[in-house]
């Protein structure tokens, strides 16, 4: 199964199980965001990354280019507690 069919089958759980007042908030936000038009302006596939530096799980300052030079690199971004 390909990720999007999964992703697809996961909010379709999803959807079938909240709250529709959450479905709506969410579905809200979501139009919200989309004819704001920042999603125009997100990096897309092939996008190159600017440079940056972050402390990592040890708070020690990793910086992206410093990991770029040792191979390819994916990113995962926590939104934190909700």
């Amino acid at each position: 199964m390909r990720l999007q069919e999964k992703l697809d089958a996961q909010k379709k759980e999803m959807v079938s199980m909240a709250p529709k007042e959450a479905i709506a908030v969410m579905q809200r936000a979501t139009e919200a965001l989309l004819t704001s038009g920042i999603a125009d302006k997100a990096k897309g596939k092939g996008d190159a990354a600017p440079d940056f530096t972050l402390a990592n799980y040890q708070d020690q300052s990793v910086s992206l280019s410093q990991k770029l030079s040792e191979g390819p690199v994916v990113m995962g971004f926590y939104r934190g507690g909700w």
